[in-house]
């Protein structure tokens, strides 16, 4: 195995000022060593990972990593910046840069070599000697494997803070002491991960709490021993992806936070973990869906995140529901004719060899299917707020809503009321003896009769009223009404290409065609929606065609994937073009979105499939101006990128989006521009 770091890959007067710079010069040396591959390739990988989550430390700490195919082994490239670069740290820039490439595919030696790494970042004599070294030879070997001499550590799922430092009573037998697991996990595995193990374990030490912590890293990782957790008091959760098993921690109160929190603030999550089992509060085990819309938020977040984060967990665990019911219903008409929803059960009545059937067949699944949409979407709003006990009344909830008729309104409503409950109950003093049946019995018990009162009883009927007079509205818009909200959802669609805001503007055009009878104007909605979705890759793919040499290698290359993803409907296919130049690529994305929202609503094409791009054409109304809307704003959206990355005479610097010297100078020249900007 070669050495993790050589002097070659040491730079200890680095010049660069934003983190990009400092990334780009540390990563031209592990390309220099032969390392990289693709250097353009591994830096958007950089990016893609920075993008996550800032990867500044507390201390002047800068650790920018990621796991990438262009990485041909585990490797780390160090800098010293004498002035300092923000790396999004909550106390200023860094000074110390440390750039962890790891290969796609390293195997769990070379993990458990940069885990250790990470590890010796928490140890305030190691940076010191990097800070005071003068040598490049000196601090790749202190920075290699066993190149530090350091005080006898705690492994992972090893006990620090034993019962032999515990203070003692007055008969000298050891009094037993407070005792924690925890679990630490990042999006990576490579770096946070064991930092908030590392640094967990001292603190537990200094206070005297028995600590045993599962590392859920690309190391692999060792369970919990049950018996462990079954004696523990309380349990601590530091993670940003996934909570693998998190069901173990059932019962026990649980401090649940992110990564960084148990990087920066170890003192506080311990004495929180003691506070809340004074109380005897038992929270729900932590949550950390992969998606980061699915959390809750971290404590810090203001209200208007965290409710932004629990609507779309919601919609995010509806929209499959909507393609799969609503394309089969598409293409049940477009079997059968409109008139199918007529058709007698296919339970009953189901002939193999009559094209009719199939289609009621098709058209029945696909109502099965839609009639989940309001329950799902209230059930998952209630799991983003308190997690798997929010389940049940978030479901009945929305159940309810789709009873009484208040729709897509009634299902946010009743999952918002269904966290809200459970987060209530969770908060209130149990006794231990009740503290296993509360998440199975006592809390669905109690939380559903009282969402259930309130829905049939207190709400529901007045958002039954809003909702129809939503849906009313709508049916009456026409002419430059209906142009104008076509403009709205098409920069919607177009702001952050899968997002929030995406979402909203979707959720909002497939809510009105889930039901029996979709009005004429939610049907021009889902296709004005569709068609503005489908225009930022298919522009990118445009420009990268008529205008390649304006952009990277990697970016042709994705460009010849967008035409796909954007013909498809998939609006992340121009992330990779929006990450790198942002101020370019977004606004002129959401110009031609625009401008199809705008045109398809004022051709009146309608369409009832909410998915599936031009392959659903035949299902749309007025379908040759459709196209021509899509066409128009791909154009708009391409020549707005061309012309803005071309006013300078060579288009984009491909590090940060900025101007660069022309494309046919010597690519010596290149990279001498790039260092200047």
């Amino acid at each position: 195995m070669s050495q993790l770091i050589t002097p070659a890959l040491v730079d200890l007067d680095l010049t660069a000022t934003t983190k990009e710079a400092a990334s780009r010069a540390l990563a031209e040396r592990l390309a220099a060593a032969g390392r990289v591959t693709d250097l353009e390739g591994f830096l958007a990988d950089v990016a893609a990972r920075e993008a996550q989550m800032p990867t500044g430390l507390d201390g002047g700490i800068g650790i920018p990593h990621c796991r990438s195919a262009h990485v041909t082994e585990p490797s780390l490239a160090f800098g010293r910046a004498a002035h300092g670069i923000d790396f999004g740290a909550t106390d200023g820039p860094a000074d110390l840069i440390f750039l962890i490439a790891a290969p796609a595919g390293a195997d769990a030696d070379h993990m458990t070599i940069l885990s250790e790494l990470a590890r010796q970042l928490m140890r305030p004599e190691f940076t010191t000697a990097l800070r005071e070294t003068a040598s490049a030879e000196e601090a790749a070997a202190l920075i290699a494997p066993g190149g530090t001499e350091t005080e006898s550590e705690t492994e992972p799922g090893i006990e620090s803070g034993t019962e032999a430092d515990a203070p003692t009573n007055e008969d000298t037998t050891p009094a037993r002491p407070f005792r924690v697991v925890a679990v630490t996990s990042c999006p990576t595995g490579i770096a946070h991960t064991y930092m908030a193990a590392e640094s967990l374990q001292r603190a537990a030490a200094d206070e005297g709490v028995e600590i045993t912590v599962e590392t859920q890293g690309s190391a692999g990782f060792e369970r919990l021993a049950p018996g462990t957790v079954d004696d523990a008091d309380a349990v601590i959760l530091a993670h940003d992806v996934e909570v693998r098993e998190k069901h173990r921690f059932a019962g026990k109160p649980v401090v649940d936070v992110g990564v960084k929190a148990a990087i920066n603030r170890p003192a506080e999550l311990l004495a929180e973990a003691r506070a809340k089992a004074a109380r005897g509060e038992v929270a729900a085990p932590g949550r950390a869906p992969s998606a980061p819309l699915d959390r809750a938020g971290e404590p810090g977040d203001h209200f208007g995140t965290r409710l932004r984060k629990w609507l779309m967990t919601g919609v995010s665990y509806m929209v499959p529901f909507v393609a799969a019911g609503g394309l089969l219903i598409a293409l049940a008409f477009a079997l059968g004719g409109y008139e199918i929803n007529g058709a007698p059960s296919v339970a009953d009545h189901f002939v193999w060899t009559e094209a009719d059937s199939w289609a009621a067949l098709m058209f029945q699944i696909g109502g099965a299917a839609f009639g989940f949409l309001i329950p799902v979407l209230a059930g998952y709003i209630a799991y983003g707020m308190a997690d798997r006990p929010g389940l049940v009344p978030g479901f009945v909830g929305g159940a309810i809503a789709v009873t009484i008729d208040a729709g897509f309104l009634g299902g946010l409503a009743a999952g918002l009321l269904a966290g809200t409950v459970v987060m209530g109950i969770q908060r209130v003093r149990i006794p231990p003896v009740l503290r296993g049946i509360m998440p199975v019995v006592v809390i669905p018990l109690l939380s559903s009769a009282v969402v259930g009162f309130l829905m049939f009883i207190v709400v529901g009927r007045p958002i039954a009223e809003a909702q129809d007079a939503m849906t009313t509205w709508l049916g009456d818009l026409s002419g430059t009404n209906a142009v104008l909200l076509g403009v709205l959802l098409g920069l919607m669609m177009c702001f952050d290409l899968g997002g929030p805001v995406n979402k909203v503007a979707y959720a909002f055009a497939t809510g009105g065609i889930a039901v029996a009878d979709p009005t004429r104007a939610s049907l021009e909605i889902m296709a004005a929606v569709m068609a503005a979705g489908m225009v930022p890759p298919l522009g990118m793919a445009l420009a990268t065609t008529v205008r390649g040499r304006l952009f990277t290698p990697t970016e042709r290359e994705n460009g010849k994937a967008a035409w796909v993803l954007g013909a498809s409907f998939i609006s992340e296919g121009a992330i990779p073009f929006a990450a790198a130049d942002p101020l370019r690529v977004i606004p002129s994305a959401m110009a031609g979105g625009a401008v199809t929202g705008a045109l398809s609503m004022a051709f009146g094409s309608t369409l009832r499939a909410p998915h599936g791009g031009v392959f659903v054409v035949p299902l749309v109304g007025s379908p040759l101006a459709y196209l021509v809307a899509i066409a128009a704003g791909t154009l708009v959206t391409a020549g707005l990128v061309v012309l803005l990355k071309g006013r300078r005479a060579g288009g984009p610097d491909r590090a940060t989006g900025g101007g660069a010297a022309p494309a046919e100078a010597p690519a010596e020249e290149r990279v001498a521009a790039t260092a200047a900007a």
